[in-house]
């Protein structure tokens, strides 16, 4: 059966909202935030904290993996830290050549670096040397940074340096996320490359998700802000695919979520910042979920999280 693959998405998707994913079902791996590296050898702490499922196996509370991810433009440094990575249990390593942010950009790190396919196939070789060939090595790239005309160099260079598979956000760095995803150049860099390659990009819907492999060509589907907005979407495509009735969770169905979510996030995070984490998915729902949004707009006036609990709680009759 084909993959769901939860995208890594730097300040959203850590462990909390992994965990609260992977519950409801129907996703096969996480992907890390990125873990930002420079020049140095990063101690565990680093890993542990952006990935605290190394305590558990490397696997969220519902037994799903996560793999660790790494950004930088350092090939020694990012060797090195694959190693650790990898000796801290993470099921393979997740090379970050997409992010589009312009403060990681500005400092040699993500999609800049498909301006040169020679250098990210450095990147990938040095690290392939180091982590053996044994070892899991996947890439996530963009089609490009200005525009698309290095794409297929690119994957062909990620591929003959030494990954295993790669994911493809079917945007350059300047589309940002605006639509459209052009999927058609996923099966471009498909007919190009022999490693498994997964299409990412625009997906919100069973429909999109179907649409997307019949375009792309690629069975791996790797989703993030659609399961962020619609954490059911997974467990929505998985019925579909076995042709059985499936009813869209409402909000009522996803308040037991939420509220895990609140308790994780009052176990986890800092005092200052938990209003504001849980504000964040609220305000996110809310383009699926009226009720989420509502919540959003009259949590902003309360100070306490059990405030926020009893107005989630009460808004299941609206």
């Amino acid at each position: 059966m084909s993959r769901i693959i939860l995208a890594p998405m730097e300040g959203l998707a850590d462990n909390i909202l992994r965990d609260c994913l992977t519950r409801i079902g129907g996703i096969d791996l996480c992907v890390t935030e990125f873990i930002r590296v420079t020049t140095q050898l990063l101690p565990p702490k680093v890993f542990q904290r952006l990935c605290p499922e190394l305590a558990n196996g490397c696997k969220t509370p519902a037994g799903i993996p996560v793999r660790i991810q790494l950004l930088g433009s350092d090939p020694e440094a990012l060797a090195a830290n694959a190693v650790r990575a990898l000796e801290l249990g993470s099921p393979g390593v997740d090379l970050n050549f997409g992010c589009p942010a312009k403060t990681v950009n500005r400092s040699q790190g993500g999609a800049i670096l498909l301006q040169e396919p020679k250098r990210v196939a450095h990147i990938v070789a040095t690290v392939r040397r180091a982590i053996g060939d044994d070892a899991w090595l996947s890439a996530k790239m963009r089609l490009g940074f200005a525009t698309k005309d290095l794409a297929l160099e690119n994957a062909k260079e990620i591929e003959g340096a030494g990954a295993n598979e790669l994911t493809v956000h079917a945007r350059t760095k300047v589309e940002g996320y605006r639509p459209p995803a052009h999927w058609q150049w996923i099966e471009k860099i498909r007919a190009v490359v022999t490693i498994p390659v997964i299409a990412n990009g625009e997906v919100w819907t069973p429909q999109d998700y179907t649409s997307c492999q019949q375009v792309s060509g690629s069975d791996d589907v790797m989703i993030g802000r659609g399961l962020v907005w619609k954490p059911d979407l997974a467990l929505q495509i998985r019925h579909q695919q076995a042709k059985q009735p499936a009813q869209d969770w409402n909000w009522s169905a996803l308040v037991p979520i939420v509220l895990y979510f609140i308790d994780l996030v009052e176990g986890q995070v800092s005092a200052k910042y938990q209003h504001a984490r849980v504000k964040q998915w609220l305000k996110l729902l809310g383009r699926v979920y009226p009720q989420a949004e509502t919540c959003f707009e009259q949590g902003k006036r309360l100070k306490t999280l059990n405030e926020l609990r009893s107005l989630i709680i009460n808004s299941q009759d609206n």
